[in-house]
């Protein structure tokens, strides 16, 4: 796999006019990469999506999933790569290319993103198509009166008085995190043996269930970006927003202790 399943821009120019390639087909060559990064020990059906973002960059994602957790807490591979795309900042997704194609769910949670009406779906084999002809008569953010979608830049100005790094960095990713509906910002920041920090953020949607918790966005820094095992995890610490209506404390804590037997450390900001 790619170094931290990450391919700045300038990279994919220079491979494009070396290889002679398209993006389509250098997307699509790229996907068993991305499958290497899965952890699917129930299915062990391996995922890789990968994604072209609005800068030009590549991000990889793949499916994750937590024996002895309701399968809701499942990883998809579409939700890995926009994950792993917004942890470099990026507003958007122009392409995505997937080993299988996207389940109802995953079509449902990419129809939240803020490039939804132009981001195109690739499938080996396949030609290429608009997410909206793959989910036609769509619920999305705009429904429910939401006109800052998911990708769009957020900061919510929360504050902990703690001066530990890794309650800092899970508050960083609290105040980055995506949660119109419900305003639960929350983040989770997860610490290595070899001091490395790996962080995500909330992302809601419209149809509530598509939702991917910190956690999760979290772990897939922590095996794509990182090429940590679970074995690694030194840490762990939550900070969400005080009185939360959607709190992620007890689910983090039960999906967390399926991976490791590190405690689970919760902030209220």
């Amino acid at each position: 796999m790619s170094d931290g399943g990450y391919i700045p821009a300038a990279e994919v120019g220079e491979t494009l006019r070396s290889s002679g390639m398209t993006i389509e087909q250098y997307l699509l060559s790229l996907i068993p990469q991305a499958q290497q990064a899965a952890i699917p020990p129930i299915s062990n059906f391996f995922v890789g999506a990968v994604a072209l973002g609005a800068t030009g960059s590549i991000y990889f994602g793949a499916n994750y999933e937590f024996v002895g957790q309701a399968l809701s807490f499942t990883v998809h591979g579409e939700q890995a790569a926009t994950a792993h795309a917004l942890s470099y900042g990026e507003t958007g997704m122009q392409m995505l290319a997937v080993s299988a194609a996207p389940c109802g769910y995953c079509r449902q949670f990419l129809y939240e993103l803020t490039t939804a009406s132009t981001l195109q779906i690739l499938l080996p084999n396949t030609p290429a198509a608009l997410l909206t002809t793959l989910i036609p008569d769509a619920f999305g953010p705009a429904d429910l009166g939401v006109t800052a979608a998911l990708m769009s830049p957020q900061s919510h100005g929360m504050t902990l008085s703690s001066g530990d790094p890794l309650v800092q960095a899970a508050l960083k990713a609290a105040n980055a995190s995506y949660a119109p509906y419900t305003f639960s910002y929350a983040g989770v920041a997860l610490k290595t043996k070899d001091g490395g920090i790996f962080t995500g953020s909330v992302a809601e949607n419209a149809a509530y269930n598509p939702s991917m918790s910190p956690l999760e966005a979290a772990v897939v820094s922590l095996v794509i970006s990182g090429g940590k095992s679970y074995n690694d995890i030194a840490d762990a610490v939550l900070v969400e927003a005080a009185g939360s209506k959607a709190s992620q404390a007890a689910t983090t804590r039960a999906v967390l202790g399926t991976i490791t037997s590190v405690p689970l450390r919760f902030y209220a900001a």
